[in-house]
Formats: C-alpha cells, sequence, structure tokens
C-alpha cells in the first residue's frame, strides 16, 4: 500500500476510520456495511462467510472481486474476476478488469485476449482494448530480452507493505505499515486493507554490509495516520514528505475514470487526501513541520515530493484541478527568501491521461517516475526523461526487470549512477510492496581490434595498411589507470571486456595522431566478439585525410545529425593531440557552375568548422577552406560523363594538417 489510490478519481479516495470489528454476523446486510466503508480487508471476509450459508451471486461475487483490485491483490483479483464472469448477466466492464489483473501477474497473452475482448465487446472502448493489447506484445518482448539487471529483495521487509526508500545520513528513510513495537496494542488500524498506518523508517547498513534493526523516525515526522514518500534536502537537515489528513468531501469534479465502479463519497463522508509538509534538523531534533503552501486537502491532494540535487526546484504529484489527466508531475521553484513559487505542471511529453507519481531527481538531473499512462507492463512502470523542470524528452520505459506487470515506483540510484532501489509488489500475495535492490551484472566477452593506417585523400580507396607496435589504453569509467596491449604484425589487439560498460580505447604510436574510440559491447554471451577497427593517421605536415561519412542536403550547408557526430570525433582527435593544427576543406563534385560550387564548399567548410569551434577546440587550431570542384580525385571534370558513385567520390570533406 503506497498512498497510490488518492491518486485515482475522487471516487476512489481513501476513507478514514478505525477498523469496525465484525462480531460473528457475517450477513450480507454486514458485508455491504463494509465494503461502503471502504473497509475491504473485512468486506472479503465477510462475503465469503456469506457464500459459506448461500448460493454465490453477481453482486456478492463482483464486491469481492472489487475489493481485491482495490486492495492491489492481482493474484485474488483475476481469481474472482472469473468468477464474476461466469454470470451471462456480468457487466463487461469485469472483463476489462479480469485482463488487467491478469497483466498484472504476467499472464500476458491471456491478458492481450481478454483485452481484445473487451473492445469488441464494448465499442467505445476498441481503442483503448487495441492499445492494452499492443503493450502486452510490448512487455512479452521486454521480458525476452531483460536488461542485465540483477534484483534482490531486501532483507529490511516485513511481511507488510514497505516502500519509498530515500537516501539519509549512512543508510536509508523508508515508509512502512508494519507493526511499531512502541505502540504495541494502541496502533491504530487502517480500515481499507487492515493494516497499522504508514509511519517513516530509518535503517543503516552494518560493517558486513547487512542492514541492522529499522527504527521509527521521530515522532514529529510520524502522526497517528499516514506518513510517506519523504525527500531530503542535501545537507540532511531538511525533509519534505508526504502526511494524510482526514478532510470533508467536497464533490469538485465528475468521475474521468470510465471503467470507475465506485460512487463519490456522500458529501458529509470524510476523505484522506494527501498533503505536503517540511521540517528542519535543529539543535538535534526535528522542528514541527510545516504545512505546504500549496495544499489544499478539502479539494484535492499533493504528495510524493522530490528535491533536484541542486535543492532549487521541488517536483510533486497532484490532481490539483487543470492537469493532463488522473495526476500530474508539477514543480515549484525556490524564491530568494526561501519560499516556494507556484505549482508549475511539467507538461504532455511527461504527464499523460493516466497517473504519474513517485518523481524523483537523480545525481546529473535525470528525472525518474513511475506511470500507467505511458506504454508499460501494467500497474505503475518506471520510466526515466531528460530535461528540467516543464521542458522534458526522451521519456523511456526501464522495461524488465526494473519493471515487472505490477506496480513498480520510488527508484533511487548510487552516486555510481548504476546501483540502487526501487519498490514493487511483484512477487506479492497480497499485494502488499517490498524494497528491492538492484544492481547490473556483465557478461564477460572479447574485444577483438585491428590497428591500420588511413590512406591520404588521392589514395583513399586504397586498401589500410595494418600497423604494429600500437600502444593500445583501455580505460573503464571513471578510471584513470589503464589496462595497455600492443598490437601485432598484423595490427591486431584484444581485450577482456564486459557488457554494458563504455570503455574508451586510445591508440599511441610515435609518428602518428593520437586516435580514441568509444566501445560499449551488448554482449550476449562470453563466446561474443566485439570487432573495433582503429584507423591511425601519420603525423606528417600536408597530408590530407577524408572525414568519412559526412553528407549534406543538396545545395544545403546545414550540419545533419549524422555529421555531426563523425565532426564529434575529429573534435576528440585534436584534443588527444593539442599540438596539432589542421586545414578542414569542403570539396563538391563539377556539376553546377564554378562559382556556385566555390560558394556553396565554403558554406559547407565554415559550418563544420564552427559546429568543432563549439565542442571546445580553440579556433586557432582550425581553418576553414571551401574548394568548389578545383581538386578533384578523378577524371570527372566539367564535360566528361560519370556515375553517381564517381561524382560521389568528389563530395567531401577532409583535413589537412598544417603543423
Amino acid at each position: 500500500m503506497k498512498l497510490r489510490a488518492l491518486f485515482l478519481p475522487s471516487a476512489l479516495l481513501f476513507c478514514i476510520g478505525f477498523a469496525q470489528p465484525v462480531l460473528g454476523q457475517a450477513d450480507l446486510k454486514t458485508a455491504n456495511r463494509l465494503y461502503e466503508e471502504m473497509a475491504f480487508a473485512q468486506a472479503t471476509e465477510a462475503y465469503k462467510k456469506v457464500l459459506d450459508k448461500a448460493e454465490p451471486t453477481l453482486e456478492v461475487t463482483q464486491r469481492i472481486a472489487h475489493s481485491y483490485r482495490q486492495m492491489n491483490n492481482s493474484k485474488e483479483a483475476e481469481f474472482w474476476y472469473a468468477q464474476v464472469l461466469a454470470f451471462p448477466e456480468a457487466a463487461s466492464v469485469n472483463l476489462f478488469y479480469y485482463a488487467e489483473a491478469a497483466r498484472r501477474n504476467g499472464n500476458y497473452a491471456k491478458a492481450k485476449q481478454l483485452y481484445l475482448q473487451y473492445g469488441a465487446q464494448v465499442q467505445a472502448e476498441a481503442a483503448l482494448a487495441h492499445k492494452m493489447a499492443a503493450a502486452c506484445d510490448e512487455a512479452m518482448h521486454w521480458l525476452k530480452n531483460p536488461k542485465s539487471i540483477e534484483l534482490k529483495k531486501e532483507s529490511i521487509n516485513s511481511g507488510n507493505s514497505d516502500f519509498g526508500t530515500v537516501f539519509y545520513k549512512n543508510g536509508i528513510v523508508f515508509s512502512s505499515d508494519r507493526e511499531n513495537p512502541k505502540k504495541g496494542a494502541q496502533q491504530e488500524v487502517y480500515a481499507w486493507n487492515g493494516r497499522p498506518y504508514l509511519q517513516l523508517y530509518y535503517v543503516e547498513k552494518g560493517k558486513d554490509k547487512n542492514w541492522g534493526q529499522p527504527v521509527a523516525m521521530p515522532e514529529e515526522l510520524n502522526t497517528t495516520y499516514h506518513n510517506a514518500s519523504p525527500t531530503f534536502s542535501k545537507d540532511g537537515n531538511t525533509v519534505f514528505f508526504t502526511r494524510v489528513n482526514k478532510e470533508q468531501f467536497r464533490q469538485r469534479k465528475a468521475n474521468t475514470d470510465p471503467t470507475s465502479w465506485i460512487e463519490h463519497p456522500k458529501k458529509n463522508d470524510l476523505v484522506s487526501r494527501l498533503e505536503i509538509y517540511s521540517s528542519e534538523f535543529k539543535n538535534g531534533k526535528w522542528t514541527k513541520p510545516k504545512a505546504f503552501a500549496y495544499n489544499k486537502a478539502r479539494e484535492y491532494s499533493v504528495g510524493h515530493p522530490a528535491l533536484s540535487p541542486d535543492g532549487q526546484v521541488l517536483y510533486f504529484a497532484s490532481d490539483m484541478p487543470g492537469g493532463l489527466g488522473e495526476t500530474d508531475l508539477y514543480y515549484c521553484l525556490k524564491m530568494r527568501d526561501g519560499s516556494w513559487g507556484k505549482p508549475v505542471n511539467c507538461g504532455a511529453t511527461v504527464n499523460t491521461a493516466g497517473r504519474e507519481a513517485f518523481p524523483a531527481v537523480a545525481a546529473d538531473g535525470t528525472l525518474y517516475f513511475s506511470s500507467d499512462g505511458h506504454v508499460g507492463m501494467g500497474g505503475l512502470d518506471l520510466f526515466s526523461a531528460k530535461g528540467e523542470k516543464e521542458n522534458w524528452k526522451e521519456v523511456a520505459n526501464l522495461q524488465a526487470p526494473l519493471n515487472s506487470g505490477n506496480d513498480d515506483f520510488g527508484i533511487i540510484f548510487e552516486p555510481n549512477g548504476e546501483n540502487g532501489y526501487l519498490s514493487s509488489n511483484r512477487d506479492s500475495e497480497n499485494g502488499t510492496d517490498n524494497i528491492y535492490s538492484f544492481k547490473p551484472y556483465r557478461i564477460p566477452c572479447t574485444l577483438e581490434g585491428r590497428t591500420v593506417e588511413q590512406a591520404v585523400a588521392k589514395h583513399n580507396q586504397d586498401p589500410p595498411k595494418p600497423v604494429s607496435n600500437v600502444r593500445l589504453k583501455l580505460y573503464h569509467p571513471n578510471d584513470t589507470a589503464a589496462i595497455v596491449a600492443y598490437s601485432d604484425a598484423d595490427g591486431r589487439f584484444s581485450f577482456n571486456i564486459e557488457q554494458g560498460i563504455k570503455y574508451t580505447i586510445k591508440g599511441i604510436k610515435s609518428g602518428y595522431l593520437t586516435k580514441s574510440a568509444e566501445v560499449t559491447p551488448d554482449c550476449k554471451s562470453v563466446l561474443d566478439m566485439i570487432k573495433l577497427n582503429m584507423t591511425l593517421n601519420k603525423n606528417v605536415v600536408n597530408n590530407s585525410y577524408i572525414v568519412e561519412n559526412i553528407y549534406y542536403d543538396v545545395d544545403k550547408h546545414e550540419i545533419r545529425p549524422d555529421a555531426a557526430k563523425e565532426l564529434d570525433k575529429l573534435a576528440v582527435m585534436l584534443r588527444d593531440n593539442p599540438e596539432v593544427k589542421i586545414e578542414l576543406s569542403s570539396h563538391t563534385d563539377s556539376r553546377q557552375t564554378n562559382g556556385y560550387n566555390q560558394m556553396l564548399s565554403q558554406l559547407r567548410a565554415d559550418a563544420a568548422v564552427e559546429y568543432i569551434i563549439s565542442q571546445g577546440i580553440d579556433k586557432k587550431r582550425i581553418t576553414a577552406k571551401g574548394y568548389g570542384e578545383s581538386k578533384l580525385l578523378n577524371r570527372c571534370k566539367d564535360g566528361v560523363k560519370c556515375s553517381e558513385q564517381e561524382h560521389q567520390l568528389n563530395r567531401r570533406t577532409e583535413f589537412k594538417l598544417i603543423r
């Protein structure tokens, strides 16, 4: 239980109340009362007792299935929706819920079939049904091709819900509805699922790398009701967290969920909505938490706060008016006086018509969040996005095994950017959440390379010559020391490498320019061989070399993305050889007039040089020169009939060593 249901439409908001014991009267009236009070854990037991004494009815069977769905227990929900659909008069929406439960349980082929059946029965939902069926296909593909990541369920899990980790001091703080020994029998129980209210806990790892005993955070941060989803400032002295307070229900908008079955609470009912609170650590203790300026619990929820690494941006989730879906991600900027500016929606790249929640910002600024609106494997999936504030791009599903058919959320990364923790209710018999650690595992394989000499421009079609005795230095990311090898008489060399690591290789030999290359191997087995050619240039003044794969659109001089990649390599060469100066030249074929070709080639050379300078290269080290059609490499001058391939040979970019 992760405060997720608070971000469903208003109809599905939690109802605060103490557990109401069933005193043996397991009749239908009692079961219905518990169900209507949203005490789903007790309602299911009461309905089952009704079934012990009477024939099943659609209403009772359906309410058991709905209760398990609301408690996030997809295994039981899948079973009970199958029973519901045995009744001929069962509404088609139960078929959708059946498909959702099967998908959450990883039964993708079955779920796909059920979605398509639902779309055939409810034509208005056909587009949604086909979208969900396609998502099942995507999920099956991801399962067959998982990322090389190892997941481990952590020993701090209690059997109840444990989730929402964040680094703090020498350990982590997380949320849990476990039994708190200090409160004993006086600990209150949440009627929705029959478990205690969420509290914040802190735990450290010992010298043996094993977790110690989790300890509840001070009472200032843990009230009677739910407290969860914290985020700490970089110095650990400020915390923002989610707190639930009971508020009288006020109808704000119609139910936006077309598959919802629960009516809005009655006007005077108490409901739970999320609020953000903050506290500071002063004089050895936490101060009384302050309410976030934009809390408005009588109308909507705000929760799941996340600070940017510099502490100047606060991200959170909310169902406030004006959003794009059920819940959206928002941000506030920190003002000079320490207050927070007005909330701004993070935009349609991140937010969807579904639910977005649990934002987290990594050290490199990458936004991680959970969503059921983007294409995923089921429930909430983890996604990443590049950018900031409301400007985002490259939204990507983190795929299996970080994602599953169930809810996956609350991801955080260690400083190395690879290891970390996430929360998920996968492999849970009762829908509770657990904390998992993850780390990449590396498949070893072999890099087989060859060092060859690039021919000068006028002999560019000649076969490359091997270069022996080149000193090859292989760098692992963040390493200053290198693994060294030498090329043999045929220019061949090899290194033992591992899948998924971005390596840098430098080739060094007297009389040649130093050459760097990067490789990120995608090994599938230890037998894989990754091939790499290191092409070296002789360090001889006035030698000209063709820069391969530099193309321009017809009659254009703007740098295309494919050309930029090649110019990036030239910039790396200049950084590796700081004493070198070059002339970068552009050449055309003989078609068009001499004057036009001269102008176009100069524009192209200028654009290429400006691009390289933009990569941090001193403009004094590189000169632009357009030669038009004055330096053809073959016979294809004006009036000579040539093939397109022959003309292409003349359309080229070169660099010439001038020092």
